[in-house]
């Protein structure tokens, strides 16, 4: 009778704490939910901040239709997903669309998505996604634009590691991915597109190697892809996109940052490269053509391919 007892009382303490965390591995969000639910799939909530709430590390948040979910800051790891063939967004004003503060060794995934901050009207939103601090950052098939500031805005004070993929940003007041750090941050970049930035439509600034593939960055104010570190620790690696229509193609500097771009075309910008106190590199064969002026590059050795 005793272990029965025992048996039984443990029971009812780890009911009792899983119904005080109130937190499930899977949430599910909906635009007829309701942040009082419990978030499951037949009782859903209605934004991504309720569903964080009852959602434990590591888990995910899935929406079950279209709808938009809200502006949401993310501190622990987590995977958001808006579901396939729909529109989940998060449409903001006066504010970021998600910013994510978690821990150093923690692990966010954003996949499908739809973020719009509002520019037009007069109360637009900050920038995008920003990257406060965290281990990991994913970004897969999401759409941002219409912000004041950045599109997707990395500015950790510790190392960090982030992946964009199938993603396009377009319109926005700053740059359209920014990446810097007090200590290390690597972005790779695949098959995205980056457009009509009034600044840069990517950024390499301190402490941050990016390299973006298969992309194509077209109409920015500033340059296509830009290095700059004082510290002169930057670099931007480009293989096999498209550079068109902006300001600058590609440039190095100020600070002793680096380029090096292969494979890609780069045309009908006011000027192909721009140097600054850093050094563009070229391997491979690139399609250089119909720019308002050709700066200076190097030619780098095969080694460096």
């Amino acid at each position: 009778m005793k272990l029965q007892l025992t048996w039984k009382a443990l029971f009812l303490v780890i009911l009792g704490t899983t119904f005080a965390n109130g937190q499930a591995t899977r949430t599910w969000v909906s635009g007829v939910g309701d942040d009082a639910n419990p978030c499951s799939r037949t009782a859903p909530c209605k934004t991504f901040a309720g569903a964080i709430a009852k959602t434990a590390a590591g888990g995910e948040i899935d929406a079950l239709d279209p709808a938009g979910y809200g502006a949401l800051t993310i501190t622990k790891s987590v995977t958001i997903d808006g579901g396939g063939g729909q529109v989940a967004s998060v449409l903001v004003a006066g504010t970021n669309g998600i910013v994510i503060s978690a821990g150093a060794t923690d692990v966010v995934h954003l996949l499908n998505l739809r973020i719009m901050g509002l520019r037009q009207s007069g109360n637009g939103g900050l920038s995008g996604i920003r990257f406060l601090s965290g281990g990991v950052l994913t970004i897969d098939n999401v759409k941002i634009y219409d912000f004041n500031q950045n599109g997707i805005d990395i500015a950790l004070n510790s190392t960090g590691t982030v992946s964009v993929s199938n993603t396009v940003v377009t319109n926005v007041g700053g740059v359209g991915l920014r990446a810097t750090s007090t200590k290390y941050v690597a972005v790779t970049i695949d098959k995205s597109r980056f457009d009509s930035a009034d600044g840069d439509g990517v950024e390499a600034a301190d402490h941050s190697r990016i390299t973006i593939r298969g992309s194509s960055v077209v109409g920015n104010g500033g340059a296509a892809v830009h290095a700059d570190s004082p510290e002169g620790d930057s670099l931007a690696t480009i293989d096999d996109c498209e550079l068109l229509y902006n300001n600058t193609g590609i440039q190095a500097g100020p600070g002793g940052a680096a380029t090096y771009v292969g494979g890609s075309t780069i045309a009908f910008n006011n000027a192909s490269f721009n140097t600054n106190g850093g050094v563009n590199f070229s391997y491979g064969t690139n399609r250089i053509h119909s720019n308002g002026a050709d700066g200076p590059y190097s030619l780098a050795s095969p080694g460096l391919r």
